[in-house]
């Protein structure tokens, strides 16, 4: 595999798509993993895999891989000075092909830029070649961050989901979550080890917000940093409760009495204990807004009441003949159905 081009490594070709690369990648994956694999040379697989897909999954890294592999100056071998080998290996380009292509290192017509100059602002160094220097460098290109090299590529960034209490949210709160997570070995695979975490909670956060990890991701390759992981909020709460955006819903049940005659009733909300007055020939199905008590996000919401009327059953003697006076004394009330 190691004369293949990286698109070649993960069987694809070079104009598929960002889901079929993908769907490509996790299959490879599932079939090397030194965890489940019988190939003797499944940690090189592995790690040759990881860093054909750490390149073309991104779309800048793609694009220069591209051009790369399009440039007649490139190895011959298609990987070039992405993470294979160096663009100053044996399969590169070197100075003197340069000149012998464009003349003896003037600039196109006689004017204008030197080649020379080129490769002194892209730190050549050595004027033997544009590739590795004895530091063991990608050469010319580091001074660009390493474009034409994925030895220092940083990890995949990780997403999972965590479950927050309403009343976490309302307050802010620090909860505690096992992960198993992927860390590359020196040799380059990758394997997996239970971590926990720490987090905070920020006061306010909405329903499907993600919390930034920074560095908690996958392992990076090489010297490259670690990815990060995105943890998708879903907030969890009682079934007479919903949630838009920062305005909270919560269905309050009262008596036939209360919603008639009006009443003040204590309420447990999200915001803790509340006061209510419930207004005179309150209907079912009508909402009390307690403005500002919704979730402290950067705009606060508001907290609904939304009211239910509840009656009675009429399980005894005494309760029906209360209904009976009841519809006696609303004989002339008109219903419309």
């Amino acid at each position: 595999m190691a004369e293949k081009n990286y698109y070649d490594i993960l069987g694809v070709k070079k104009d598929a798509s960002d889901a079929d690369i993908k769907k490509r990648y996790r299959k490879l994956v599932r079939q090397f993993h030194p965890d489940v694999s019988d190939d003797p040379d499944a940690d090189n697989k592995i790690a040759e895999i990881n860093n054909a897909y750490e390149t073309i999954r991104d779309k800048d890294k793609r694009a220069e891989y591209d051009a790369m592999l399009d440039n007649p100056f490139a190895s011959q071998g298609g990987a070039g000075g992405f993470g294979g080998q160096s663009a100053g290996g044996q399969s590169g380009f070197r100075w003197e092909d340069m000149k012998d292509q464009f003349g003896d290192g003037e600039a196109f017509g006689g004017g204008g830029f030197r080649f020379d100059d080129i490769f002194s602002a892209f730190g050549r160094g050595a004027r033997g070649s544009a590739g590795a220097q004895s530091s063991g460098t990608s050469g010319g290109f580091d001074q660009f961050g390493g474009g034409f090299g994925a030895q220092d590529s940083k990890g995949q960034d990780q997403h999972a989901e965590i479950s927050v209490d309403l009343a976490s949210v309302y307050s802010g709160d620090d909860y505690s979550i096992k992960l198993n997570v992927p860390v590359r070995k020196p040799n380059g695979s990758v394997d997996y080890e239970n971590k926990t975490l720490k987090i905070k909670i920020p006061k306010g956060i909405t329903d499907g917000k993600q919390i930034r990890l920074a560095g908690q991701g996958a392992a990076g390759h090489g010297g490259g940093k670690n990815g990060d992981l995105f943890l998708k909020v879903k907030i969890t709460h009682s079934d007479n409760i919903r949630l838009e955006g920062a305005d909270v819903y919560q269905t309050l049940n009262i008596a036939p009495w209360e919603a008639a005659l009006g009443d003040k009733v204590n309420v447990t909300t999200p915001t803790g204990t509340l006061g209510v007055s419930i207004p005179k020939n309150s209907k079912s199905g009508s909402n009390l807004r307690l403005k500002g008590k919704g979730i402290p996000a950067k705009h606060t919401g508001d907290l609904y009441l939304t009211l239910n009327i509840v009656n009675p059953e009429v399980n005894t003697d005494e309760a029906k003949q209360a209904y009976e006076q009841l519809k006696q004394a609303f004989a002339d009330t008109s219903i419309h159905r």
